[in-house]
């Protein structure tokens, strides 16, 4: 993923199928795993520890939620920021696939499966990515599989 290495922004044609970049980890402590359960997805089992002990997860679990948040979060930091990103129209596919436990330090493996130039609208394209997000034990925690837009280097602003 050229373009950021020469101090412009990311864009388009710097984007090319199979290319992968890892942000990360970033650690999830108990406090962050309650606070946002509480206000976005106030399931015993990301709320209440005594509760979560007696769910089938044996203790307290982020939010999947909460696991893509931060994933996103580690992509945006470390390469939506510096880019021409225009945003996504949607994800193909996210799964949840083991619990996220406080203390857990979690990376993002960015993939990219294919760019697409796009036919209406010359100044953009669109690139199809792949986010794996692990643990420090590097057991996958997530998988998803989305769309981003992306604006041509001659339509980049300066």
């Amino acid at each position: 993923m050229s373009g950021l290495a020469s101090g412009r922004p990311l864009a388009f044609e710097d984007l090319a199928a199979g290319q992968r970049k890892t942000f990360g980890p970033r650690v999830l402590s108990k406090e962050e795993i309650v606070a946002f359960g509480k206000d976005w997805d106030p399931q015993p089992f990301h709320v209440d520890e005594a509760a979560a002990a007696r769910s089938p997860f044996g203790g307290l679990i982020a939010s999947g939620w909460q696991t893509a948040a931060l994933c996103m979060r580690l992509v945006v930091d470390g390469l939506l920021a510096q880019s021409t990103s225009m945003g996504s129209p949607g994800l193909d596919e996210l799964k949840w696939l083991k619990p996220v436990r406080p203390g857990d330090a979690l990376s993002v493996e960015v993939t990219i499966l294919e760019t697409t130039p796009s036919r209406s609208k010359p100044d953009r394209g669109s690139v199809r990515l792949s986010y794996t997000c692990t643990n420090q034990r590097a057991e996958t925690v997530m998988t998803m599989v989305a769309r981003v837009l992306f604006l041509r280097r001659d339509a980049a602003p300066r």
